[in-house]
């Protein structure tokens, strides 16, 4: 079954990017899951290579090509089980509010950086009391003169040390209407009054620098502002769509590698002198999850395919993030049930799966606020 059309130039950027990945980044990722840090050269080597933001423009540095190319580089990147580069997140999460909003000075500013990988990019809405709660947000910014000054903290930050650029929601205290009240700023490291925390010690996504990001006094120009003051709230809510259908694709993605690897390791593992995968529990428990991820991934197809055609599918996509980030935590829990103690060791890929699986429908938005938005829908 084809859903995605998928043409001869992309398949050539797929297999330059996997011959990529295979030479410049598999061989870095037990370094990286050690010291909880990709590199910024890392960043930059997928720049050069045409593999950041790959749908933007030329005038802004960019290749002008389709959505269907950050797809492929969804797929590829978790095929080698790596979290530590969040293309998805940088290229087609944070960088889309600089593209759809940001000034034209803004964009020659920034864009190209973006695109380079010299410039990494985080959205920063999480904050210690409040959650991604817009209403109950506490980070202020106050203009003063043709300056905005900035105070408050964000946790749980994807890409929080290694930003170079950040996408931060904050409120002016003297509006009343918590909605109205939010506006986006473009903030840049180096700034002073910006400055970050140590990575976090997590579950999962060790690679990945996570972190708290802190504002004290932080003045930027009031030209950092993205669009009109107060429209931040409207911005956050139009991107959510393709947010969470990077999760959601993401998490397909992330149990087709899972399976892959369990298929394989059942093919080879021999028990009483005869494959795992000749005993008919093995193939039963194999077959149920290759069926449900074929019905989830076609869906994410048929998603995709709406999305790029620009239709509002906000409901259909909060039901794919969370039944597919659900899939992916229930079958790499399956996938080590089947493959056993060889598959629990720090060793194999699949142990790393299986804690990165996890987290995944927590964040852009908990599962549970995706079934809230459903229900809204529904009308009950």
């Amino acid at each position: 079954m084809e859903i995605l059309k998928f043409t001869d130039d992309h398949k050539a950027y797929r297999e330059r990017l996997a011959a990529f990945l295979a030479d410049e980044v598999v061989p870095l990722i037990p370094k990286c899951e050690k010291e909880h840090l990709t590199p910024k050269s890392m960043w930059r080597a997928m720049g050069k290579s045409g593999f950041l933001c790959p749908w933007i423009e030329k005038e802004y540095g960019g290749q002008g090509l389709d959505f269907l190319y950050s797809v492929i580089v969804w797929d590829e990147v978790a095929r080698i089980n790596f979290t530590g580069l969040a293309v998805g997140l940088h290229s087609d999460i944070v960088v889309p509010y600089v593209h759809s909003f940001g000034s034209e000075a803004q964009k020659q500013a920034y864009l190209p950086g973006c695109v380079s990988g010299d410039i990494i990019a985080a959205v920063a809405m999480t904050e210690p009391g409040a959650g991604s709660d817009v209403a109950s947000m506490e980070t202020t910014a106050v203009q003063e003169g043709d300056e905005i000054i900035l105070n408050g903290s964000k946790t749980f930050i994807s890409n929080g040390v290694n930003c170079d650029l950040v996408v931060l929601a904050a409120r002016s205290p003297e509006v009343e209407n918590p909605h109205q009240a939010i506006s986006l700023y473009l903030v840049e490291e180096g700034t002073p009054g910006f400055t970050k925390g140590k990575p976090f010690e997590k579950m999962g996504w060790a690679s990945q620098d996570t972190a708290e990001l802190f504002f004290s006094d932080c003045r930027i120009p009031v030209a950092n502002r993205l669009g009109n003051a107060g429209d931040g709230f409207l911005m956050l809510m139009q991107k959510l769509q393709q947010e969470r259908l990077v999760c959601a694709v993401g998490g397909v993605f992330g149990t087709e590698a899972m399976l892959a690897r369990a298929v394989e390791f059942c093919k080879t593992r021999k028990r009483n002198g005869k494959p795992l995968s000749k005993y008919q529990s093995v193939q039963f428990a194999l077959v149920e999850m290759a069926t449900e991820l074929e019905i989830q991934k076609n869906f994410a197809y048929v998603l995709l395919n709406d999305h790029m055609a620009g239709k509002q599918v906000i409901k259909e996509t909060s039901m794919a993030k969370y039944r597919m980030t659900e899939m992916s935590k229930l079958l790499s829990a399956r996938c080590l049930d089947i493959m056993g103690p060889e598959a629990a060791m720090e060793s194999h890929d699949l142990a790393r799966m299986f804690r990165d699986a996890r987290v995944t429908s927590i964040f852009a938005g908990t599962n549970e606020i995706m079934k809230t938005i459903i229900a809204k829908t529904m009308g009950l």
